[in-house]
């Protein structure tokens, strides 16, 4: 669907991500799942093209500027390329990336934002934890003053890219139980009473490497508390936005796939001595599928247009979100419909989208949650 809101830098730049994927990732991302890992040249490359730089400013090494419309396509067209564990990878690193620039040290944005930004050093958001991830304000992981530093202790799981990080955004309690007393910290991989293991065998995301997070007795200097302290959860809340938009563009990227892969299968194959597109059921289930995924671009371009103006719209994104991934779930679904019994195959594209729509669903906060959170934002 053609969007008023294209002009030629956008365009360029969608050209260059697809580029970048039709090049460097679509031909590996197989060998890559197996693997369970994407090659670090990857974040290098990604950040050559931009991929890590909204948002943060030049002298941090970043674009300078936010384009949401920018950000959206390129997250559409890793979904639309059927790679989706390879920018769960690379989201690991750019989620974490607003907290530094707004609320750690000069000294650590000088020292830690070039380099993730250009891609040569890894950072992870480290909230989620083992008793519940959405659920913040009941966050376990606490942090006590001593000295000049602060005594982390707890852990974290489910943590995307971690296990190649150097930097981590954690969260922990330093205050009463509830929001107001969370507060976030620059954690350096190599501090004393920092460990980690992976998470292995996922249904979904294989390339995206995942971990837990243990802190024991880990020792933070004061300096590397972030922002104010007891004041960490609105900055947790306000980075979930940004995250969210993503989601939502990757769902549409990966219903598309959905889509076109089913077109595309439904004009080659035969039954009933007639191409599988010209029965009225699988007519039917494409036109459903397509109009469900203009609605889902519409109101992506509407958010995107609201985040460019400066408004951060909450309830619309949250919206957004859980539209996309029940979208998503249809798209699937009806995508495994058309193929039958070679959409169960393994190396089918449909097959992958198919095995990671759940995680859209759950990550970056459940649909049950985003729905919760919409009617918060509309004051009821």
């Amino acid at each position: 669907m053609l969007s008023p809101f294209d002009n030629e830098e956008r365009i360029a730049f969608r050209d260059t991500v697809r580029r970048f994927i039709e090049k460097d990732i679509k031909p590996y991302v197989d060998e890559w799942d197996e693997a369970g890992e994407i090659p670090w040249e990857i974040h290098e490359k990604a950040g050559a093209i931009g991929f890590f730089g909204f948002g943060i400013k030049e002298e941090y090494g970043g674009l300078g500027f936010e384009d949401c419309f920018m950000r959206a396509a390129a997250w559409e067209e890793f979904g639309q390329c059927g790679a989706n564990g390879v920018p769960a990878a690379l989201g690991g690193r750019s989620i974490s990336l607003g907290p530094i620039q707004d609320l750690a040290s000069e000294e650590i944005r000088l020292r830690a934002l070039a380099d993730i930004v250009a891609g040569r050093k890894g950072s992870s958001l480290a909230i989620t934890e083992p008793s519940g991830g959405s659920d913040v304000a009941n966050m376990k992981t606490r942090a006590h003053p001593d000295g000049n530093h602060w005594v982390l202790n707890g852990s974290k799981t489910f943590i995307t890219g971690a296990m190649n990080s150097d930097y981590f955004v954690v969260g922990a309690r330093t205050g009463d139980e509830g929001l107001a007393g969370i507060s976030l910290f620059f954690v350096e991989a190599d501090m004393p009473g920092f460990s980690r293991t992976a998470i292995e065998r996922k249904m979904g995301w294989w390339c995206s490497d995942t971990a837990t997070l243990y802190f024991d007795d880990c020792r933070v200097p004061a300096k590397n508390l972030m922002g104010e302290e007891n004041n960490g959860f609105i900055a947790i809340m306000k980075n979930f936005n940004l995250e969210r938009v993503n989601l939502i563009a990757q769902a549409l990227g990966m219903s598309k796939l959905c889509l076109n892969e089913s077109i595309a299968y439904a004009q080659e194959r035969e039954t009933f001595n007639q191409p599988l597109i010209k029965h009225q059921v699988i007519r039917h289930k494409i036109a459903d599928m397509s109009a469900k995924i203009d609605a889902v671009e519409a109101y992506l371009n509407q958010i995107c247009w609201l985040v460019n103006e400066s408004d951060m719209p909450s309830a619309e994104i949250c919206k957004g979100k859980f539209l996309a991934t029940k979208t998503l779930e249809f798209c699937a679904s009806e995508a495994m419909q058309i193929f039958g019994g070679a959409g169960y195959l393994r190396g089918n594209l449909v097959e992958r989208v198919y095995r990671e729509v759940k995680v859209m669903a759950i990550g970056g906060g459940s649909e049950e949650i985003m729905r919760d959170l919409a009617v918060r934002q509309m004051g009821l």
